[in-house]
């Protein structure tokens, strides 16, 4: 079972470490996805808006689904959720919160602003690239959004 090649993943971590195993997690035979890996919540909010370096990104063309850490450098992942569910033409898009934080807070503050899943990272390597996989199947195959 493969996936439309023009299905997009965005990939917000600053972690290169943790990038680097969430994106081996999400290749293989059923994920034939584009993975943008961005750095930090202002390059996150400039991709997908299309500005400061990303004007000529085709931003009719949305991302299936965004992973978001919480602990961003220059805006938090708290302050990207809640620009991402502010903007009209991003605000259907799904957003996954994959963090190391437990802390209740975190979790409560984005439900409010409208995470579609929140999921802290298990720090055993194999469970990690399991429930990414997961993840990314429900998110990409099962789960369906609007237009």
């Amino acid at each position: 079972m493969g996936l439309a090649k023009d299905n997009q993943i965005v990939l917000v971590e600053d972690s290169a470490d943790d990038a680097e195993l969430t994106m081996r997690s999400l290749k293989g035979p059923n994920f034939v996805n584009e993975i943008i890996w961005l750095k930090d919540g202002e390059e996150a909010i400039n991709y997908l808006q299309g500005k400061e370096g990303y004007q000529d990104r085709d931003t009719s063309i949305k991302p299936r689904l965004i992973l978001l850490d919480l602990k961003l450098p220059k805006l938090s992942g708290i302050q990207v959720l809640e620009k991402i569910k502010e903007d009209d033409d991003l605000n259907k898009i799904p957003v996954v919160v994959m963090t190391s934080s437990k802390e209740n807070s975190d979790l409560k503050k984005c439900y409010e602003l409208g995470v579609n899943s929140y999921v802290v990272k298990p720090i055993n390597f194999s469970k990690f690239v399991e429930v990414t996989k997961e993840i990314s199947l429900y998110w990409l195959l099962i789960n369906q959004i609007p237009e």
